[in-house]
């Protein structure tokens, strides 16, 4: 099954010529392109929610408002209503009272959250949980905190359940950050395929190419437990100098029920740029 984790940049954003209106059929249409069967989505406001729920209707969702009574579907699931039935989900927040909507501790400049649900595959009857998240912005500490919490939770799932995670981590591979979500269990899928965590930035500020960054690959999809990674790519898709969102798109195709080959860390001298 292809994964696709798609930071779209929020509605609200002032982005002028790169304004949501103004290229959300070209999103579409880079999602579309690469047949996803699940697709886990940071920074969704409720416009954006609409119209890609009508861009892509075969498929069922399950999202979150970041705040208690808002209306924003900051993170959400798309999945294939044809190929799945889904099991059970949920969510929580990440901060020291994960219950409790809209909180944050640690100076996360953002209420930020994590949302999930375990699906089953309707061919196979294979079992296995997508958590997306978004990780704070500004605050290593809360981006370190949020990470422990991702990886408590997973936990409780034994270490052969199939699990993936999604998301905006605004952080690299040098970041303590993604060593946290590495010690806890996960693996990431790029990683797997091409033996570099350090495939350059993905964040690109609408620039595409013309965009220079220090900081490298900060949207993943990483894997734990019985699943096999078989493709990854950084979207780097785009029209006319024109881009999607401020951010690639990263995708992954992986099978359930097999353990993940190739996913441990590489020495230095054999990443690539």
């Amino acid at each position: 099954m292809n994964i696709l984790t798609c930071n779209i940049r929020y509605f609200g954003a002032q982005d002028g010529a790169n304004a949501w209106p103004l290229r959300k059929e070209l999103c579409a249409e880079v999602i579309r392109s690469r047949s996803p069967h699940v697709i886990c989505f940071q920074e969704m406001w409720g416009e954006q929610f609409d119209d890609l729920a009508t861009a892509l209707p075969e498929f069922a969702t399950f999202a979150m408002a970041d705040e208690p009574t808002g209306r924003r579907p900051m993170n959400a699931i798309f999945y294939r209503r044809d190929a799945f039935r889904r099991i059970s989900a949920g969510g929580y927040w990440l901060s020291e009272t994960p219950h409790v909507p809209g909180s944050s501790s640690w100076d996360s400049a953002c209420v930020r959250l994590a949302n999930w649900v375990r699906l089953e595959d309707r061919a196979t009857g294979a079992e296995f949980r997508v958590v997306n998240t978004h990780l704070d912005h500004v605050s290593q500490l809360a981006r370190e905190n949020q990470a422990r919490l991702i990886v408590e939770d997973a936990a409780a799932y034994g270490d052969s359940y199939p699990q993936l995670l999604t998301g905006d981590m605004n952080a690299d591979y040098t970041n303590p950050a993604i060593a946290v979500i590495r010690r806890g269990g996960w693996n990431d899928t790029y990683a797997a395929i091409h033996r570099t965590e350090d495939p350059g930035y993905t964040y690109h500020a609408f620039q595409g190419p013309e965009f220079v960054s220090r900081i490298g690959k900060m949207d993943w999809i990483f894997a734990r437990g019985a699943i096999a990674v078989t493709a990854a790519e950084v979207i780097s898709n785009g029209r006319d100098g024109r881009f999607p969102s401020d951010h690639y798109f990263v995708a992954a195709t992986i099978a359930i029920g097999r353990p993940m080959m190739g996913s441990a860390p590489f020495a230095k001298d054999e990443r690539q740029g």
